[in-house]
């Protein structure tokens, strides 16, 4: 991985002698009142405009401003015409567009593809604000505003949808979003470097269009270079011989000599895995050889054959390292998709620059006293690193910020921890997070950066850690321990998601956390308890839940606190059967929980588990044309029924259970003993489902959802938690009756 160019070296433009905006501008009057004529660059997202570091196109805003660029915003504008895109003036520049937080689409519907009401990144909650698949909209009112100014997309939903996938609204594989936006480029990930570098080049008077090298980007080509060497994706990682024997990727038109991809040859060859324990390496390229691409199966092909996409997303995961990534091609007709290889990681010094930069932390002015639950969630929270190496394969993290961990100094995290308490209106003392992706991942790497360098695992701690992954957590913990010792801090909460399996390797770091750092609840996320979806998930066994709750069971009592364990599940998610769903509800009720609401898998945009969804295939291991197919619950019945399995003790829910029982030959479950799991009868004065239903939306908007994930742009998630009675004992300090 070639070094790079550090990321507050580059000459500031011209105009940076307006200085710092106190907001960076949304309306002219504003831009007047700086003293600007016009804005180099404008950014228009579908979130409202927060000034927080939390908040995407905060970060690019003040980013590119530290730059010396003036940098304009306008945030959710009405799409149906362009008007609203002419507010600030053409840019100098160029147009950064970005759909906002989360995928547009997910913002809008439920995993019943029901619409949603309310956006939590919108003033007052209101719904509505932001078109589905903003960045196509965005774009085409940017051009439609000023044809001549170029776009560049970003933010998770372009980086979600890079190349062709799956998509669960429409039920089939789209083109990627740079063909269908017809944005000049496109950045992925957490995509500092990619701008900076974009920004000076266009600044320096290159066409954006012309810029196909930078990395952490993707770009459109009418023809591919003739002085790198290609390799076919299917000689990686063969995806088994089809009947034919017919190369997929043969162009006529291009005169390429490519080799049969599904020919098998003896011997060693290069790329070919070598694996030495845990570890898996690759063989490299002899140095001095020709720049490499890897030439995937077109969009024409995957659209049609499940096994190709299956082993296209595949390829697209084991090429994620930024240390050995290579550039990824994918033809769509008659053009391609250049993807260029990840974006070298932050170092500490330039994440601590980034979120100190002069945010005011609050949302823009204008949106006078409405509130914005997105921000209210996050605003006396620190997000104190990046990354995550666990791999989930549900999970958008991976796709969108890598698996590499990047970890602010401790000092950074105290100065954000002092310009809350000095700063937020409203902070009472209490630091609600100190986290991120995860809570327990701060500083940790591999021990190696050779190892790391030929590393392609999929993860770091599936299907067991890595022997060569750093576990001590005493960094976080000494983090913790400064924190709350801070002057006008009375506690610090830890909020993310824990990775309990982690946390076993280093009981200290559970002591200190479960001591000092939870308030009742602390919420964790086994997602199942069945080995037959937690490989698919490319989760721990229960095994490693049950190691962790001994731990916190033990501490809690040692500090004389009655604290509960919060476990989080996920219903339907590809490889799960009626049968593990039924094994899930009698853990929920031999264990107490019952769940408020349930989450139900999701199929965003380019994650594992949505190619196993579409697929019925399982890109964890290679494909081929005769492996065997996934059991995947789709369709609404099957999935309600998975539902209906994590609220076993609702009624609404027993007359689907007791039809599924019987049908599964699981009759005698069903009783009033304790050994069964739903009663034979309807309560005499049970309430209607309409009338449930108007219950259970009363209670969401009464808070009880959380937004847990908005970084990786799934939904909030609501955990299970103990009864009524349970809840009311700890607010007393007392002990529940079991």
């Amino acid at each position: 991985m070639q070094a790079a160019k550090s990321l507050f070296t580059y000459p500031r433009y011209w105009a940076e002698c307006y200085g710092t905006a106190p907001f960076l501008p949304m309306s002219r009057q504003e831009m007047d009142a700086l003293g600007w004529d016009s804005c180099d660059i404008i950014i228009i997202s579908g979130d409202a405009y927060v000034d927080h570091p939390s908040f995407g196109m905060a970060v690019v805003g003040r980013l590119l401003e530290s730059q010396g660029f003036r940098v304009g915003i306008i945030a959710q504008p009405d799409w149906q015409s362009a008007d609203a895109f002419r507010t600030l003036g053409q840019p100098n520049l160029f147009f950064a567009v970005s759909a906002g937080n989360m995928d547009s689409m997910i913002n809008r519907y439920t995993a019943d593809l029901k619409i949603r009401h309310d956006d939590a990144y919108t003033p007052n909650n209101e719904g509505g604000k932001r078109p589905d698949r903003a960045v196509l909209i965005y774009t085409q009112r940017c051009r439609e505003a000023y044809k001549d100014t170029p776009v560049l997309a970003g933010g998770i939903e372009a980086s979600l949808r890079r190349i062709a996938h799956y998509d669960y609204w429409s039920n089939k594989v789209r083109r990627s979003v740079l063909m269908d936006s017809k944005a000049d480029l496109l950045v992925y990930g957490n995509a500092e470097r990619a701008v900076v570098e974009v920004a000076h080049r266009v600044a320096a008077g290159q066409e954006m269009k012309e810029i196909r090298d930078v990395r952490g980007t993707a770009c459109m080509l009418s023809e591919l270079p003739v002085d790198w060497e290609v390799k076919d994706s299917t000689r990686i990682d063969t995806p088994g011989r089809v009947d034919a024997h017919k190369n997929p990727y043969h162009w006529e038109e291009n005169n390429v000599a490519m080799e049969a991809p599904c020919a098998t040859q003896g011997g060693a060859k290069e790329d070919a895995p070598v694996t030495t324990g845990a570890q898996v390496v690759y063989i490299r390229p002899a140095a001095g050889s020709k720049q490499q691409y890897v030439l995937l199966p077109s969009y024409e092909k995957v659209s049609k054959d499940p096994v190709l996409y299956a082993h296209t997303s595949r390829v697209l995961h084991l090429e994620t390292n930024p240390s050995n990534a290579r550039t990824l091609v994918q033809k769509h007709g008659d053009r391609y998709v250049w993807l260029n290889p990840p974006p070298v990681p932050l170092s500490t010094e330039e994440l601590d620059d980034v979120f100190e930069l002069p945010y005011q932390r609050v949302p823009h002015p204008a949106y006078g006293d409405a509130k914005i639950p997105a921000y209210d969630m996050i605003r006396f929270s620190v997000n104190i690193m990046r990354g995550c190496f666990g791999g989930c394969s549900f999970c958008s993290i991976t796709e969108h910020e890598g698996r590499v961990i990047q970890s602010r100094s401790e000092d950074s995290v105290v100065r954000e921890i002092e310009k809350i308490r000095d700063m937020t209106p409203g902070f009472t003392g209490t630091i609600s997070d100190l986290g991120g992706p995860t809570a327990n991942m701060y500083h940790l790497n591999c021990v190696s950066e050779e190892i790391h360098a030929n590393c392609r695992r999929l993860s770091c701690v599936f299907p067991t850690i890595c022997k060569n992954l750093v576990t001590d957590q005493s960094p976080t913990t000494r983090l913790y321990r400064r924190a709350r010792e801070l002057k006008g801090i009375k506690r610090v909460m830890i909020a993310s998601g824990l990775r309990y399996d982690l946390a076993v390797l280093d009981p200290e770091y559970v002591k200190e956390l479960v001591t000092h750092h939870v308030g009742g609840y602390l919420k964790i996320a086994p997602e199942h308890t069945e080995s037959g979806p937690l490989s698919k998930m490319m989760k721990p066994g229960m095994g490693a839940y049950d190691q962790f709750k001994e731990m916190f069971d033990r501490f809690s009592k040692e500090a004389g606190k009655e604290q509960y364990l919060i476990p989080y599940f996920i219903a339907a998610h590809p490889g799960t059967t009626d049968e593990d769903m039924l094994g899930l509800a009698f853990w929920l009720k031999s264990n107490g929980f019952r769940a408020d609401q349930v989450q139900t898998f999701y199929p965003s945009p380019m994650a594992m588990a949505t190619t196993m969804y579409h697929t019925e295939k399982d890109p964890i291991h290679r494909v081929n044309y005769k492996s065997d197919k996934m059991v995947i619950p789709k369709g609404e019945l099957k999935r309600r029924l998975h539902k209906a399995f994590l609220r076993y003790h609702d009624p609404d829910n027993w007359p689907i259970l007791r039809e599924a029982l019987k049908n599964m030959g699981k009759a005698h479950l069903i009783g009033y003993g304790k050994k069964h799991l739903i009663p034979p009868t309807q309560p005499a004065n049970h309430a209607s489902s309409k009338t449930a239903a108007k219950q259970s939306a009363g209670r969401a908007k009464a808070g009880r959802g959380k937004i847990l994930t908005q970084h990786t742009g799934l939904p909030p998630r609501a955990g299970n938690r103990p009864g009524k009675a349970a809840r009311k004992a700890i607010k007393r300090g007392g002990k529940p009756k079991r």
